[in-house]
């Protein structure tokens, strides 16, 4: 006996409910393909610990490296609190605490899930090479108490280190490359390639205890001890690079300011000195205040009054001498002509008479050549003096005297808010920097326009730790890209309309067997 119409409808309906379901399996079997899923991220914290304060960076890079080196960005960065670490040597227990705050924002911007895989390095500078030089002991009191404080993290804390100069001006000259695209970038094609090692740009930092310059030369170095090489993106890189202890802004100007000193104490030295601001001003004895000095490179109409002793705590301070109880009062005069003279007399520059491959106190040096990138305190004066924007040699000559010659409270009045504390030093600074990039390194009014003072470039600050991040993340094994299944667009909008159509048809049989079979 044949069936009955009803009896066909659901027959049918559950063949096309088995032919859609069978199709749509198919489908999802056949038209998969095996795809890399997207990277995961890493994160890497770095403290630079200088000489005058503490900052924290925080790295991010995908896991998967490209030429063993990772594409290394920036995801915070923070200021601590307080001095640098070299100045807790008295009470070293306070210098976790100091470091605390910046520490809590790195670890709730990382993923709690990645603290424990997360690096943290600190890295002193010059401040901590002074301490140690110094006492040791002290220095390494320092380290101690930041290897605990920060030990206790739950990140994967590597260690502090007391960074080389050498090493500060390498991984400096690495990170503004970098920032820059020069060392590796990613090009239209969808392909990272490298640049022409002819574009790459040399670095000038400068801190506030040492100074770094850092660059390619045109030919062959000679002094292989101030060679650096390493290898970044699948090639070698050989820089030129010379750390200066004790030229650091900072350093330099506590160290005019105690030669000025020992030069108003020599016998005779009251006899016969010359007009106001003249190095040959004595020191004079007053009743109440101790001694007072008329400092050229500071404003007229300042006046301020500091221990005596500060100038001498130093390992780069001249000799002391016998009496450090005394008060010192200093007065500025605004003589920018007499203040280049007391800078000079810092360098040594007779040294390298008749030497063209030779900057300053015997120090060799290649002619330098290229764009350079000018960072850390070279920005920070050149900025407030409003000179970032690559004036001539001789322009920026004439605005850092200019300002020099302005009474104190003129430059009071016109300073923006915030420069309390570096305002009596801008005109000594900007005439110190002018001083060593012309008559030290040799920079001349051709290869002045070749200098860009910056803070940033490319989202991320100009400085050593980004460099090092880089230099480190070389030590991190790379990870494979995950792998899962995936579907191009039209076969899984067929898949979808097979799953809707097998879903109809069988709800159609599941219709017709309840209401019309029963009937």
């Amino acid at each position: 006996m044949g069936l009955t119409w009803k009896q066909r409808v659901f027959t049918a309906l559950l063949g096309a409910a088995a032919v859609s379901g069978l199709t749509a399996l198919l489908l999802v079997l056949v038209g998969t393909m095996n795809v890399l899923l997207p990277p995961d991220t890493k994160f890497g914290i770095v403290f630079d610990a200088g000489s005058s304060h503490t900052s924290l960076f925080v790295y991010q890079w995908p896991a998967n490296k490209e030429n063993d080196t990772g594409i290394v960005s920036q995801a915070l960065a923070c200021q601590a609190e307080g001095p640098g670490i070299s100045s807790y040597a008295s009470d070293p227990a306070r210098v976790g605490e100091s470091l605390q705050g910046c520490l809590e924002e790195a670890l709730a911007l990382i993923p709690k899930a990645k603290h424990h895989e997360t690096p943290m390095f600190l890295g002193a500078t010059a401040g901590m090479r002074l301490l140690s030089r110094k006492n040791r002991s002290q220095a390494e009191d320092v380290f101690a108490a930041v290897s605990r404080a920060l030990g206790q993290s739950p990140v994967d804390f590597r260690g502090a280190e007391l960074l080389t100069g050498q090493d500060e001006g390498a991984f400096g000259w690495i990170t503004i490359n970098y920032i820059l695209g020069l060392l590796v970038k990613y090009s239209f094609s969808g392909e990272w390639i490298r640049p022409l090692e002819e574009t790459l740009v040399g670095a000038l930092d400068m801190g506030g205890a040492s100074t770094q310059i850092t660059f390619v030369p045109g030919g062959p170095i000679l002094d292989k001890t101030a060679q650096a090489t390493f290898r970044l993106y699948g090639a070698d890189h050989t820089v030129y690079t010379h750390s200066y202890l004790c030229f650091g802004r900072d350093q330099a100007l506590s160290r005019v300011l105690a030669e000025l000193v020992q030069v108003g104490l020599r016998p005779g030295a009251g006899r016969g000195a010359g007009p106001a601001g003249a190095l040959s001003g004595p020191v004079l004895p007053q009743a109440s205040t101790g001694l007072l000095i008329r400092h050229p490179c500071y404003h007229s109409g300042y006046r301020g009054t500091l221990a005596l002793a500060s100038l001498y705590e130093s390992p780069c301070a001249p000799a002391a001498p016998p009496d450090l109880s005394q008060n010192l009062t200093v007065e500025g005069t605004g003589n920018p002509g007499a203040c280049v003279e007391a800078l000079r007399k810092l360098f040594n520059f007779s040294s390298c008479d008749g030497r063209e491959d030779c900057a300053f106190a015997g120090v060799y040096q290649p002619p330098v050549q290229g764009q350079f990138y000018a960072f850390s305190n070279f920005y920070y004066t050149f900025n407030f003096l409003n000179l970032t924007s690559k004036p001539s040699l001789s322009g920026a000559k004439a605005t850092i005297w200019e300002f020099c010659l302005r009474p104190w409270k003129l430059v009071e009045a016109s300073a923006p808010p915030g420069q309390d504390r570096w305002l009596r030093d801008y005109c000594a600074s900007g005439l110190y920097i002018l001083t060593l990039l012309v008559e030290g390194y040799g920079f001349s009014e051709e290869t002045w326009g070749g200098i860009e003072f910056r803070q940033q470039a490319g989202g991320a600050d100009i400085g050593w730790t980004l460099g090092y991040m880089l230099n480190l993340t070389n030590l991190i094994p790379a990870e494979a890209p995950a792998q899962g299944w995936a579907q191009s667009f039209g076969v899984w909008v067929a898949g979808v309309v097979f799953v809707v159509l097998t879903l109809a048809a069988t709800l159609g049989a599941v219709a017709v067997q309840v209401f019309w079979l029963q009937d």
